[in-house]
């Protein structure tokens, strides 16, 4: 099934990040688990190029619930890690599960030739759950240890998005990690707020 079916996002900058990001709504009373079920991981996988599109349906058959709980645990762990380092240091345990998850070989890919006669990228073997979390373990870390990717790391703006991205925009403006998804929600309590000022202030007042 295509990644779009369940509302996959992949607008981070980075694997990892992309990862992150299959939690939508983090610090609202309901978030959004994207990964929830062993299709959406197939979906996820093939979105990200971890798995080559074109790749049999026997071989994704393997990612199985096993792989879910994985996936979901480096998920959390990438979470922390990347919202510490964006707030100040990550735990040194954290670093070293990561250091761990990236110390597995990656899966090896052949090129072959394509019925077009193009050449396509193909997983050598069948995928194993540890090799393709040592590649998105790998991106983490490659991305933490460069000072220009680290620079360009920012927090979603939205109110109950947590998500961090790489703002790669000319002037480093960008607020949002999604200008369709949080920039709209902005964007569209902005404009509440014109219509009904004394509505926002008895909110306010009730807050505090």
């Amino acid at each position: 099934m295509a990644a779009d079916a369940f509302a996959l996002r992949f607008d981070a900058g980075r694997i990892c990040l992309d990862l992150v990001a299959t939690v939508d709504g983090r610090l609202s009373e309901t978030p959004v688990e994207r990964l929830d079920g062993v299709e959406p991981l197939r979906a996820w996988l093939l979105g990200t190029g971890l798995i080559p599109h074109g790749t049999a349906r026997e071989v994704l058959d393997a990612v199985d619930t096993t792989w879910l709980t994985r996936f979901r645990a480096a998920r959390d762990l990438l979470h922390r890690i990347v919202h510490m380092e964006v707030e100040g240091r990550a735990a040194g345990p954290d670093l070293e599960r990561v250091n761990a998850l990236a110390a597995t070989a990656p899966p090896a890919v052949r090129a072959v030739r394509a019925t077009d006669g193009t050449l396509v990228a193909r997983l050598a073997a069948a995928p194993d759950c540890g090799a393709l979390l040592a590649q998105v373990a790998r991106d983490a870390v490659a991305l933490l240890t460069d000072p220009v990717a680290r620079g360009q790391l920012r927090r979603c703006e939205g109110e109950s998005c947590s998500l961090v991205y790489l703002d790669t925009s000319r002037g480093r403006r960008r607020r949002w990690c999604s200008s369709e998804v949080c920039g709209n929600r902005e964007r569209v309590a902005r404009h509440r707020r014109r219509l009904n000022p004394k509505h926002e202030q008895n909110m306010n007042e009730f807050q505090t």
